[in-house]
């Protein structure tokens, strides 16, 4: 993959192909390990190691901004922190993954806390299975968004955003008024 990267970025960047074509044409692409080669690659930053050491060090602080939060934000923020079960018929969850263009999905076991499967679907493909947790299909999916040059979610521009310019450190210098407040709270 590393002597074809060059190939490869280039067919991403010029000819934009579509998620499906672009699996079978670099089907080794769509693994963790070459996720993660990819962005170093890309970025000359290690992916999981750095997004999983900021996410420590940066937790506490983190949560603490986000339950002195009060008003309709505080209420938003206190929903999406709650834990729900969001559990739905196979049918369902397979016709939701196909509608979904970007996202994570959990498949769950009955009578279990851990989910059977974890995975990340980008315009309605299953990209990858089976990273094991909620937190891995997140650093992945993140990792496919540069490695496929793709633009961050619109509802979740911000969050990507804070991932992309404070946890990762990448292109830090321009920071949207909303990111630049958080920064501030955040090393205060």
């Amino acid at each position: 993959m590393e002597k074809t990267f060059s190939h490869r970025r280039l067919e991403v960047v010029e000819q934009r192909p579509m998620i499906g074509d672009f699996k079978n044409r670099w089907p080794a692409l769509f693994e963790q390990s070459e996720v993660n080669a990819e962005f170093l690659r890309i970025t000359t930053k290690p992916l999981q190691s750095k997004f999983l050491s900021q996410m420590d060090h940066f937790s506490d602080k983190l949560i603490q901004i986000f339950q002195s939060k009060g008003g309709v934000k505080g209420q938003k923020i206190k929903h999406i922190l709650a834990m729900t079960d969001l559990s739905s018929a196979a049918e369902d969850a397979e016709r939701d993954i196909a509608t979904t263009v970007m996202g994570i999905y959990t498949i769950g076991r009955d009578g279990h806390e851990e989910p059977e499967d974890v995975g990340v679907v980008i315009e309605g493909i299953k990209v990858l299975n089976n990273v094991g947790s909620v937190i891995m299909g997140f650093i992945m999916l993140f990792g496919l968004i540069y490695a496929l040059d793709l633009a961050f979610p619109e509802n979740l521009k911000y969050t990507f955003e804070f991932f992309q310019k404070i946890i990762m450190n990448l292109d830090g210098h321009k920071l949207n008024a909303k990111i630049q407040q958080l920064k501030i709270k955040l090393f205060s």
